[in-house]
């Protein structure tokens, strides 16, 4: 395997690996998860009470995973390009697939209301112009890794397609174009801070594209975030992470919260997935950023190999052909 391989396949099981120990405290307050897990060690089954997850067994993967997946496979099949039209209608494909089998809850509000738009008639377009959670952010790693973050604006063209029908504002390509352009900073063999850097710079950019809406600046809060925690024991550090930076699906809020993750995990992939796992909130998304970004860096081989089986055997998860394919186009 080359190196580049194991950066790409880091990324897309770190995702995994972050959305996979979130998917049980989702929509849960860290207060109850400290009652009910204590402290999150591993992958653990979704309560019967979890409103998003009930029946989920352990080392299951969410809507994140599964909307990476559906993102990859198109730039694939595009050979680098995404039509808009056919993410909305693949998206609302997998929503009623998932609802088939019991599954109810599963897009965020600006993919709901977007998709919902596009089923009326609305052109794609228009779709996405309130879209401002973090449904982009959360499915963009495929384009952090098909595509390198130079020339800027040509891989924020690409951001933009995997976010335009559902998320064409600032504040939603903004959080995307920072989660795909600190995974492509991995992939080329980029550090910790070299990552967080270049999310910095492209979320800075990213805001200027899409439609204007009034919130909180991402690059800003990134860069806030990242120091508020660093030397905070952890407890304390996510304690802080939930009363100031937020767990929510606002992107202002989610993809700042998975880079104060980052930093008190010092990069570790299965550290910061726990970590954020133990958030509550938003955990499987703040999980899956966080992972793929801290998975681009360390690599596959910097995964446990036992939790990326979990995540193979539950899930019938097979990324390396997806990856392969989506390097080709690098």
């Amino acid at each position: 395997m080359t190196d580049r391989l194991d950066h790409a396949l880091g990324a897309y099981y770190g995702l995994a690996l972050g959305d996979a120990l979130g998917m049980p405290t989702q929509v849960m307050s860290r207060e109850d998860v400290v009652r009910v897990y204590g402290t999150l060690t591993g992958f653990e089954p979704a309560g019967p009470d979890n409103p998003v997850s009930a029946g989920m067994p352990a080392g299951s993967v969410t809507d994140d995973t599964d909307q990476a997946v559906i993102v990859g496979r198109l730039i694939d099949e595009g050979r680098g390009r995404i039509d808009p039209l056919r993410l909305a209608h693949e998206l609302l494909d997998w929503e009623k697939e998932m609802k088939a089998k019991g599954s109810f809850d599963l897009l965020g509000p600006s993919t709901k209301a977007a998709l919902d738009a596009v089923a009326r008639g609305v052109p794609t377009q228009e779709a996405g112009r309130n879209g401002t959670t973090n449904g982009a952010a959360m499915r963009v790693t495929p384009v952090g890794i098909a595509f390198p973050v130079e020339p800027l604006d040509t891989f924020l063209d690409r951001v933009v397609e995997s976010c335009q029908v559902t998320h064409d504002t600032g504040i939603g390509i903004a959080g995307a174009a920072a989660v795909a352009a600190a995974v492509s900073t991995g992939v080329d063999g980029g550090s910790l801070d070299d990552t967080v850097a270049a999310a910095v710079t492209a979320a800075r950019a990213g805001a200027r594209r899409g439609h204007w809406i009034a919130g909180a600046d991402i690059a800003s809060r990134i860069e806030w975030a990242w120091h508020l925690v660093r030397d905070l024991p952890e407890a304390e550090a996510l304690d802080r992470i939930v009363a100031l930076v937020g767990t929510s699906v606002a992107s202002q809020e989610s993809v700042p919260a998975a880079f104060a993750v980052l930093a008190v995990a010092d990069g570790d992939p299965w550290r910061a997935a726990l970590l954020a796992a133990n958030l509550g909130g938003d955990s499987d998304t703040i999980g899956a950023i966080a992972g793929a970004v801290a998975g681009s860096v360390a690599g596959l081989s910097g995964l446990p190999a036992e939790a990326v089986e979990t995540l193979r055997t539950v899930n019938s998860l097979d990324l390396e052909p997806l990856t392969t394919r989506l390097l080709a186009l690098r």
